[in-house]
């Protein structure tokens, strides 16, 4: 496919790109910057290195700094380490941070951007599906704490996102699926024509319009939003569960997989409150199962869980808050339901023990 460009609007509005070949795109983001940080994971390294190379040949210094993969690249002692390299190598304001990897790695690199000189240019890289429909767009940065995700952070919008489909060629088919999760919750919120791509089957088939799409979604949901003060936070359409599965796992599992779980738990508890009809809360759970994605969890961790969603970023004091449907593609929010109502809903992921 060609090259896709889709802007995502607000106060600082910049490009997501699509396509193959991409990396003639990243030197003019990169603005009047003298020195570059490539933030990468191990898994990525190779990839990284060959980037460094193409920006040094085109004038730029660059300092290549690894971090941990997966979630465990999220804490304040990685960010403090990748400041001590900034300061190191004396990063002025008008240099430039280049986060390539997963979104555990793109959530980082604007994390570390966003607090350096309380501002400095970030671009993304997103090596993984799900960062390139979810963690890499939407200004969006934070790093973990033990009492939850993504907890500490800043919004901070990055100068473009390039999403390069050829990096997805070697990705593992369990993490290409963990991906899709995001990509059906995009479908139920607010694109149909998602969830009729993926019924037709071979989803991977179809990546670049299932890319292209989503990230549609979420660039018209961001560019009218990006503090999450209102339209925003239809786009945690199941992660109120998903994040405190992950909380509870220790971050062993992947985010995708979580939300999967969490989709089929606001589905089920938007059908309880009356706003959703059956046949579409249904829709969830065969359409996630049949891209090899979880959809119950233990039924022993309610406790855990209901005591983790208390500190989800969409609750207000004592009041749970979750993304619910009123309908295909019609989000909207139940607030404060009964806990009652939430534990006849988890029964309908619960693990049967």
């Amino acid at each position: 496919m060609s090259a896709a460009r889709i802007t995502v609007g607000g106060d600082h509005p910049y490009d997501v790109v699509i396509g193959s070949d991409l990396s003639a795109e990243l030197p003019p983001l990169l603005g009047a910057a003298a020195q570059v940080a490539v933030l990468h994971s191990p898994a990525v390294a190779d990839r990284a290195a060959a980037l460094a190379g193409l920006l040094s040949r085109a004038g730029f210094l660059v300092h290549q700094l690894g971090v941990p993969d997966g979630e465990e690249a999220k804490t304040l002692a990685v960010a403090g380490h990748c400041w001590e390299a900034l300061g190191a190598a004396a990063f002025t304001r008008t240099d430039a941070v280049v986060g390539i990897g997963g979104g555990a790695v793109t959530d980082l690199a604007g994390f570390v951007a966003a607090a350096w000189l309380r501002g400095v240019a970030v671009v993304h890289l997103p090596t993984t599906l799900l960062g390139m429909v979810d963690a890499a767009i939407g200004g969006k940065t934070g790093i973990n704490t033990g009492a939850g995700k993504n907890l500490v952070g800043a919004f901070h919008p990055p100068a473009g996102v390039i999403c390069d489909l050829d990096a997805l060629r070697t990705l593992p088919r369990d993490h290409l699926a963990s991906g899709l999760a995001e990509v059906v919750k995009c479908g139920f919120i607010a694109d149909p024509a998602i969830l009729d791509v993926l019924d037709g089957g071979a989803p991977l088939d179809s990546l670049g319009e299932l890319i292209e799409r989503s990230v549609r979604v979420k660039a018209d949901v961001v560019g009218r939003d990006l503090r999450e003060a209102g339209p925003r936070e239809v786009l945690n359409y199941g992660h109120t569960l998903g994040h405190a599965i992950e909380r509870v796992e220790g971050y062993a599992w992947r985010h995708g997989d979580a939300v999967s779980v969490g989709l089929v738990f606001a589905a089920e508890l938007s059908r309880l409150a009356g706003r959703l009809d059956g046949e579409t809360a249904a829709r969830h759970r065969s359409m996630l199962a049949g891209l090899g994605l979880p959809t119950s969890y233990a039924a022993t961790a309610w406790p855990r869980l209901h005591d983790a969603m208390r500190v989800d970023k969409k609750s207000r004091g004592n009041r749970l808050r979750f993304v619910v449907l009123d309908g295909l593609a019609n989000p909207g929010v139940l607030d404060d339901p009964d806990p009652d109502l939430l534990e006849v809903a988890y029964a309908a992921v619960a693990t049967k023990e």
